[in-house]
């Protein structure tokens, strides 16, 4: 499929000669497997206002029934490409091919999702205090940019997509440079179903070039942004100029609580996938984890242990869990956070040492020792490390928990149910998961608190972020 995704998808099909191309590379080989051309601001420009144009005459007015009926066909055509699909993602950035075949299926199911939701209630009746009659309804913003990161290209695209076209937007996607495939055949993908052209236009370029372009077009209502969180402060100063509404889902820095009360030893098998899983590129990895003292020396064996069972290899072997980093950069940023750690005299349990051979591999890594004013404690590292601390006081260790300048996801391990309630209302994070890890959800929102962002994706809440909520009166 990837052969013919080489040029952004405008008004219906592939096109734009660029003055530039970027190669993709391959992680797991070190070696560019595709080339696509790159758009520039005139094309944003222009592909803005054809999406205007196209949402006027073709989708701001069309019956809730009818965008249902496409996005069903969608979500169809998103499953019988599914490995096709999973292929792209897989090449893209080195997740294992069965972790992408699984996020692309949970992509149809969002489209799914959302294509059901149209039939819900989006509106009350208010009683008001001078009679008449009073309601409210929603309406769609317009034209919204969603800007997607290269972690889960395919999964956050659609996202972001299904909700923004349900509620009745023209959508100008842009992937991430590194990853713009699974994006670009998602655009394909809408045509066959029977979008109409200019409604989900897909723009591969440079995030500092045509981000601002995106986020700065007047025709652009809303910018829908998932990524680093200094990109994130950008992309608000910016779109405050023309008072464009944002959404954001930025880092992360997830805190994983275990109490001594707890099934300790289910949370120290499931922990490595918390931390590990995708190779530690997960804005809600737990890579902060809290043992309370009495378990930490024997959860912490047996969290090693788990951890060095994890299958390390080929993104194309069926029995890959972890494969490579995305680029070169990354594994090297990942290695200065684990050097640094291993210069201030902490223990590195396992992991720590980049393997021999091709790829931007680096093996899951498990620290102890760590002050909480450590740079591998503090910031997002975003690869396969996780540091370890014991506490001994709740309240001592919400405090730690909390300093963090981010809040999007949390794991708490405990039998009681009121130390559950109470521990879960204290954590300062958007998604708190107890006796597990499922930070994810379709039908739930999903978003941080503080640096991690606002706003949501996701659940009935996405819905509500792409549209207008508008009240009117009727006297009588």
């Amino acid at each position: 499929m990837f052969q013919e995704l080489t040029a952004s998808f405008i008004d219906g099909r592939i096109q734009g000669a660029s003055q530039s191309r970027r190669e993709l590379i391959d992680p797991a080989a070190e070696e560019v497997f595709h080339a696509v051309s790159e758009a520039g601001q005139t094309d944003v420009a222009r592909v803005a206002v054809a999406a205007d144009r196209a949402w006027r005459k073709e989708w701001r007015d069309l019956a809730p029934g009818k965008r249902a009926e496409l996005l069903f066909r969608l979500a169809e055509l998103i499953e019988q490409n599914a490995d096709q699909l999973a292929q792209l993602d897989s090449r893209s950035m080195g997740k294992p091919l069965a972790s992408a075949r699984g996020e692309v299926m949970a992509g149809a199911r969002t489209f799914r999702y959302y294509a059901g939701a149209l039939s819900f209630p989006a509106g009350d009746v208010i009683p008001v205090a001078r009679g008449g009659f009073d309601f409210t309804i929603r309406q769609p913003l317009g034209v919204v940019a969603c800007i997607v990161p290269w972690n889960f290209p395919f999964a956050i695209a659609c996202w972001k997509t299904a909700p923004a076209l349900a509620a009745g937007n023209a959508v100008l996607l842009k992937p991430a440079a590194a990853s713009p495939l699974g994006a670009l055949a998602l655009g394909r993908l809408a045509m066959e179903a029977g979008l109409p052209a200019g409604i989900l236009q897909v723009l591969v370029g440079s995030g500092a070039e045509m981000g601002d372009a995106l986020v700065s077009d007047p025709h652009v209502r809303k910018v829908s942004f998932t990524g680093s969180t200094e990109v994130g402060r950008h992309v608000m100063r910016t779109a405050a100029q023309d008072f464009t509404r944002v959404s954001l889902e930025l880092g992360g820095k997830s805190p994983n609580i275990i109490f001594a009360d707890s099934d300790w030893e289910k949370a120290a098998d499931s922990a490595p996938l918390a931390v590990f899983d995708n190779t530690g590129q997960d804005c809600c990895a737990r890579s902060r984890v809290f043992v309370e003292a009495s378990i930490h020396k024997a959860f912490l064996v047996r969290f090693v242990e788990s951890a060095r069972r994890l299958r390390v290899g080929s993104p194309a072997d069926p029995d890959t869990e972890l494969g490579p980093l995305v680029s070169k950069g990354r594994r090297d940023a990942v290695e200065a956070f684990v050097e640094g750690a291993r210069r201030s005299g902490r223990v590195i349990h396992c992991g720590g040492e980049r393997p021999a051979g091709r790829g931007f591999y680096y093996p899951p890594t498990i620290i102890t020792g760590v002050e909480t004013t450590d740079e591998c404690w503090r910031e997002e590292i975003f690869g396969p490390v996780a540091c370890v601390r014991a506490f001994t006081n709740e309240d001592e260790m919400l405090a730690e928990v909390n300093a963090s300048p981010f809040g999007l996801s949390a794991s708490i391990w405990t039998r009681d149910l009121n130390r559950a309630l109470r521990v879960s209302r204290r954590v300062e994070s958007g998604v708190v998961s107890i006796n597990c890890h499922n930070s994810v959800h379709i039908e739930a929102p999903f978003g941080g608190f503080k640096h991690s962002g606002m706003g949501r994706d996701l659940g009935l809440a996405a819905l509500e972020g792409f549209s207008e909520l508008k009240n009117i009166y009727i006297d009588a």
